[in-house]
């Protein structure tokens, strides 16, 4: 396909990291190819702007390769991303995460807010997120969604960010991670133990001095943040540092980073890759299993669906939860920076079928019925990300048996929406009742 060719750049800093700093296995295969769904993802997230919950035991590497990604990918040096991650706490505090008043204007009666390096800076990192109580997650909420970040009566907006966030498995000293969060979250992904090989290797080699770590521009950069100038100034004089933080890496490790428009225009070339036509239809199948009820018009968590239901065996009877709206466009997102890292032309569905899980696992919540059918088989996945697998290879069962049919009536259904008099199909999935809702939706508006 015709871009940037950005690519190779982007496998050269998936390969240096794989080889050198986040040891692992390869646990995904796409289109022939092996990778890390941890550190894949994570570069996608960095490349899209996206947010992504990376969960796993402790000590296996979740906040060091989201550090790894962000330090990289937008060329700020590793202390200044360290110093610029939020801990997961009960004591944490909205001063520590967003900002706090300036003391020296408040003696003179003015308000002028000090921003946190966490609310500035593109690379944001919330370590072991499920620490903070429910009741402070709620702080975060606009700023993991929109990047706005509030405090006293300013506001501070990032023009571009990416967001990670770690979690261990439940224990004690967690909580849940509340539904509005969790569903700001693009993708949920398992940081993974390497094996005891790979473990070993990471032990001997474990570096007194780190390569992405550079104490002058680190120094600056921080200089820079504290500093009294206005958001948009300190963002361009810190893009400097970063330009030249990035040429440090070129001549001393070999590896290029990206200045903004270069991450502009690798955000351009991924939203210009259309879906083919399986993609498409397939992604509207799954989204009309996961939010149709044929007896209460919707899913809806208060709702339970009854036994004997024509529809028992499709997702909406085995979930309680409606699918949210960031849902697809997290799926389109993600699958459009796959294809474009792999070169493609158009997403196709080994995209959307690898991307899907991913973004469905931490926003289902499953009937105990189906936890109960799946909780004793084999896997190799932790529980929620092999239950997405499994919803998502069901579906594309369906899929296959009624392509066709459901390529006719969604064709028909476009036919429908402009101007033509269609009668559309029927059909033993929710799809076609959804699509018949929505040309009586447009019937009533015509009048």
């Amino acid at each position: 396909m015709e871009n940037g060719h950005y690519q190779e750049r982007i496998r050269g800093i998936y390969g240096y990291i794989s080889e050198n700093l986040y040891l692992n296995r390869p646990d995904i295969e796409i289109k022939g190819e092996k990778f890390n769904s941890a550190l894949l993802f994570g570069l996608l997230t960095g490349l899209n702007g996206g947010k992504e919950l990376i969960v796993g035991e402790p000590g296996l590497g979740k906040t060091t390769s989201a550090e790894y990604v962000g330090s990289i990918l937008y060329r700020y040096p590793l202390g200044v991303i360290w110093g610029s991650e939020v801990s997961g706490h009960p004591e944490q505090t909205e001063e520590k995460i967003i900002g706090r008043p300036h003391l020296g204007e408040l003696n003179k009666g003015r308000e002028v807010v000090v921003w946190t390096n966490f609310a500035q800076i593109p690379v944001k990192i919330v370590d072991e997120i499920n620490r903070l109580p429910e009741t402070k997650q709620s702080m975060i909420l606009n700023g993991v969604d929109r990047g706005n970040w509030e405090y006293l009566n300013e506001i501070l907006i990032n023009d571009e960010y990416c967001l990670f966030a770690t979690a261990n498995y439940q224990d004690r000293g967690t909580n849940t991670i509340i539904a509005p969060l969790i569903d700001r979250f693009d993708i949920l992904v398992e940081s993974r133990h390497p094996g005891p090989n790979i473990a070993f290797t990471i032990g001997k080699e474990a570096k007194l001095n780190h390569p992405l770590r550079h104490p002058q521009y680190e120094k600056e950069l921080h200089q820079i943040l504290r500093g009294n100038k206005s958001y948009e100034e300190k963002m361009a004089m810190a893009e400097e540092i970063c330009d030249l933080f990035g040429k440090y890496m070129k001549e001393n490790l070999g590896l290029e980073g990206l200045n903004k428009e270069e991450r502009r225009e690798i955000k351009e070339e991924m939203l210009n890759i259309d879906f083919d036509l399986d993609a498409n239809a397939f992604v509207r199948m799954i989204l009309a299993e996961l939010s149709f009820c044929h007896k209460y018009g919707q899913k809806r968590s208060v709702e339970v669906c009854e036994e004997g239901c024509h529809y028992t065996g499709y997702l909406c009877h085995h979930i309680k939860n409606c699918a949210s709206n960031r849902l697809p466009i997290s799926i389109r997102n993600y699958s459009q920076a796959l294809a474009w890292f792999l070169e493609d032309d158009e997403v196709d569905l080994e995209h959307v079928r690898m991307v899907i899980p991913y973004t469905l696992a931490h926003r289902i919540q499953w009937r105990d019925s189906y936890i109960s059918k799946k909780e004793g088989e084999g896997r190799n996945d932790p529980f929620q990300i092999y239950l997405a697998k499994e919803a998502t290879e069901e579906t594309f069962q369906r899929y296959n048996e009624q392509r066709e049919y459901l390529v006719e009536a969604l064709s028909l259904a476009c036919r429908a929406f402009v101007g033509e008099e269609i009668t559309p199909l029927d059909g033993d999935h929710p799809i076609y009742e959804e699509i018949k809702k929505d040309i009586g939706a447009k019937d009533e508006k015509s009048f």
